[in-house]
């Protein structure tokens, strides 16, 4: 299958995995709604709506930048009815937009506890609502939620148990949906990274320069996005899916083009569970 003519409406879509998937998708032709908050230059992030619509433009894509507050019922209904306007319907929702704060639970002050729950539980519950209409006119419709496994141990909410709940609640929206609407033929999954990636937010919230060295970088995601995204919708839904191991299953051997140390100095990420497959090609990368 190919992304070409399909219209794909992404949450934060200005920078890091989120622009890296839909340039990914805008090389086959694809039309992407940036549905993000970033109008205006950030003094510490890359990237607003605009440019990244000027960068989907130029992988060969179509765009449209939209000012979008996900925590917002009005905002995210008038920015679907809007893409619906102008492309004339949704085939993909993808749910990147998240908010992260590792901290415990006396450290964590409640106006941020609040705002990764609106972004990350409620915004996906609510962008995936307003998307689903028109997901079930498209024939091969698809919403693809950055969000990890439901691994149940205790080792992933010790640290930081608020933002592991609102992480797991992304999550819960991608068994729910998947359920509710199979048999309408809509692909509901989650994809997550096995490693760090090197984005803004795992510089400012991980540990600088270091750790970015230690990542892999985000074509890593954006190529498995597309994996994911050109299957079956029909066949293909509920699934937990962990970046190289759907690439590995699509065929892919040779990892090293996504880091730049191997495979052993690269940082885990969070919430991958133990009993994840290690094929002796991504391990040897």
């Amino acid at each position: 299958m190919s992304l070409k003519d399909k219209v794909i409406f992404i949450s934060g879509g200005s920078r890091g995995i989120g622009l890296a998937m839909a340039k990914r998708a805008a090389q086959d032709g694809a039309k992407i709604v940036v549905a993000a908050k970033t109008a205006e230059p950030h003094p510490k992030l890359p990237g607003t709506i605009f440019t990244a619509a000027e960068e989907i433009i130029e992988a060969g894509g179509d765009a449209l930048p939209m000012v979008c507050d996900i925590r917002d019922e009005d905002n995210v209904r008038d920015a679907v009815n809007k893409a619906v306007e102008h492309f004339g319907g949704i085939d993909i929702c993808i749910n990147n937009a998240s908010a992260i704060q590792l901290t415990n639970t006396l450290d964590t002050a409640m106006k941020r506890y609040d705002l990764m729950h609106q972004i990350n539980g409620r915004g996906t519950y609510m962008v995936s609502k307003y998307c689903l209409p028109h997901l079930l006119k498209s024939d091969n419709p698809h919403i693809l939620n950055l969000s990890p496994p439901l691994d149940m141990d205790p080792k992933w909410f010790g640290s930081h148990v608020g933002y592991t709940m609102a992480k797991y609640t992304m999550s819960m929206c991608v068994l729910g949906m998947a359920e509710e609407f199979k048999d309408q033929g809509v692909a509901v999954n989650a994809l997550w990274p096995r490693t760090a990636i090197a984005t803004a937010a795992v510089q400012n919230h991980l540990g600088g320069d270091e750790i970015m060295r230690l990542s892999r970088n985000v074509d890593i995601m954006a190529d498995a996005a597309y994996t994911i995204l050109t299957k079956d919708s029909k066949t293909f839904s509920g699934n937990f899916c962990i970046d190289d191991i759907v690439l590995f299953e699509a065929g892919v051997k040779d990892f090293t083009k996504y880091a730049n140390v191997p495979f052993a100095e690269l940082m885990p990420d969070f919430f991958v569970p133990d009993n994840t497959p290690l094929p002796d090609e991504v391990k040897n990368s």
